[in-house]
């Protein structure tokens, strides 16, 4: 992996007000670990202001060329990150409709890239973890197997992350496998 340099993008997947996305989005930059060959990058998803995906023709197809400075400007942001993690948010039992939008408005840009997920609801947002695990193989994207589950209950308190040290312990040994997966695919 030496002389490598991998980015990876911290996708923050809410943009309800006052949402968990942002301290949990937070706690993951603060808690990666350091490495010289490796970037992180927070991603936003409300400062981009991505419409409802509504495209004429489909991403895989479009070439990149979108009508939408929004849509745009996030392809440039996902086109120069090499993975992802996700802070995805559990609704309803699922993946939340304005992450699942941020994704569909892309294809090219995902393809053949590494992901993980840093989840949270009250049961740890695991059941949006396995839908999503089925959406990005669409994308030939490959799912590290280890992700940090947050539950609203016990790591979460009023805004803020005070998960337990074992869960940054995850958050290190998902980072490994996230670097690891992207620089293989890189190379």
């Amino acid at each position: 992996m030496k002389g490598v340099t991998v980015k990876i993008g911290v996708i923050e997947g809410s943009i309800r007000q006052g949402r968990n996305a942002a301290p949990v989005a937070r706690w993951v930059l603060d808690n990666v670990p350091k490495q010289n060959d490796v970037e992180f990058v927070l991603l936003d998803l409300a400062s981009f202001n991505l419409p409802l995906y509504d495209a004429p023709v489909p991403p895989l197809l479009a070439n990149r060329q979108y009508d939408s400075e929004a849509v745009r400007a996030w392809s440039r942001a996902i086109d120069e990150c090499d993975a992802f993690i996700f802070v995805s948010p559990e609704y309803n039992f699922g993946v939340p409709g304005v992450l699942k939008n941020a994704v569909d408005w892309l294809a090219p840009e995902w393809m053949n890239k590494s992901a993980a997920f840093v989840s949270y609801g009250s049961d740890g947002g695991i059941r949006s973890v396995e839908h999503w695990r089925t959406i990005l193989a669409n994308f030939n994207m490959h799912v590290v197997r280890t992700n940090v589950a947050l539950s609203l209950f016990t790591d979460i308190v009023d805004g803020v992350v005070t998960a337990h040290e074992r869960k940054a312990e995850q958050l290190q040994v998902l980072v490994e496998q996230l670097v690891a997966s992207a620089a293989h695919r890189k190379a």
